[in-house]
């Protein structure tokens, strides 16, 4: 059973890396944000407190990736279904929801690969650095690409066309990104906006890198949670999350070998 277990996710690794243009383009995005985008918006958050804002965008930044490297990769379970590669793993002598738990761990790594890639890219130009507290962000990059990866899986699981996995993932994606502390603190943001970054559970993956990473930051711009209130909120989503796309897998794949 774990033989076919890393044969999934061998299969979307080696996915991953003929694709190119997919990682040059996770690459891209990130230091855009950090160098045109940053670089302007800098300029007026001196007045609250900061000369780095850039240093400030480096955590959600990182997340940023990871979302996006993560939900990608989730699109592949869609392919799978509508290309019919999903019913030679169905078939297959284990449990449903070990393809779902490959697919979410696949997911997970690939969204951690394309993050390290950056993460070299930052320290090459100087916007990652000491002082780090490295168990933790290397705690936070695990756990929010898990977070991120089983987002994209329950997403991918209810999607029954990739043109519908897209209309989602949109919908969704960029709603979790800029509702969650990446560019801003939270602290100012109306109760609304407010409630909506509390039940978003990227916001605390964001928050958790802080941690490690703005050691040195004014009060304002530091993390917003505790340690324990990002990993609960987290891993519970992650939890739920999961039970619930192998329920609806199983219970997809029942029905379509019933139609069949």
């Amino acid at each position: 059973m774990l033989k076919a277990l890393w044969a999934i996710i061998q299969r979307e690794l080696m996915r991953l890396i003929r694709q190119r243009g997919r990682l040059l383009s996770a690459m891209v995005r990130p230091l855009i944000w950090l160098l045109v985008i940053g670089s302007g918006f800098g300029t007026m958050m001196s007045q609250y407190g900061t000369d780095d804002y850039q240093q400030f965008l480096v955590p959600g930044l990182l997340c940023m990736v990871l979302l996006f490297g993560a939900m990608l990769s989730s699109l592949s379970l869609v392919y799978d279904k509508e290309s019919g590669v999903m019913r030679m793993l169905v078939i297959a002598p284990f449990p449903h929801y070990w393809i779902i738990l490959a697919r979410t761990i696949s997911a997970t790594i690939a969204g951690l690969f394309q993050t390290i890639l950056l993460i070299v890219i930052l320290i090459a130009l100087g916007f990652l650095r000491l002082p780090i507290d490295i168990p933790l962000f290397l705690l936070g990059l695990v756990v929010t690409s898990i977070v991120c990866a089983s987002a994209g899986t329950l997403i991918a699981v209810f999607s029954k066309t990739l043109e519908n996995f897209a209309v989602i993932m949109n919908f969704v994606i960029f709603p979790v990104f800029f509702l969650s502390g990446a560019l801003y603190p939270l602290q100012n943001l109306p109760t609304f906006l407010k409630i909506v970054t509390l039940i978003n559970p990227f916001s605390y993956g964001v928050d958790l890198l802080k941690h490690a990473l703005l050691l040195d930051m004014p009060k304002s711009f530091s993390a917003e949670f505790s340690i324990f209130q990002d990993l609960l909120c987290m891993v519970s989503f992650c939890i739920v999350a999961l039970i619930i796309a192998c329920l609806r897998f199983s219970q997809a794949t029942v029905m379509e070998n019933l139609a069949n």
